[in-house]
């Protein structure tokens, strides 16, 4: 993966494009941190199917939620005195 300076990026983003396309993903940077990856759309494309595949549905996160059953304790809360 090549490393790209914003301001190279921004001059040279033809042949940033043409790399990403050609298969070799481009990580450019803001201030010598990392900021964005570009990718060719099939890449893209690929990954996000697999995250789909991967990801949980909601019935199934629902399903996963603990019951509660003996192991949770209540909160143990003291009353105060109020005057009206």
């Amino acid at each position: 993966m090549t490393d790209w300076p914003l301001y190279d990026a921004k001059n040279r983003f033809s042949a940033v494009v043409d790399a990403a396309v050609a298969g070799e993903p481009q990580r450019v940077t803001r201030r010598g941190k990392p900021a964005v990856v570009v990718v060719a759309v099939g890449e893209y494309e690929r990954l996000r199917r697999l995250e789909k595949a991967t990801a949980p549905g909601f019935a199934e996160l629902l399903l996963s939620m603990p019951d509660g059953g003996d192991t949770l304790e209540r909160p143990r809360v003291r009353p105060r005195h109020v005057e009206f």
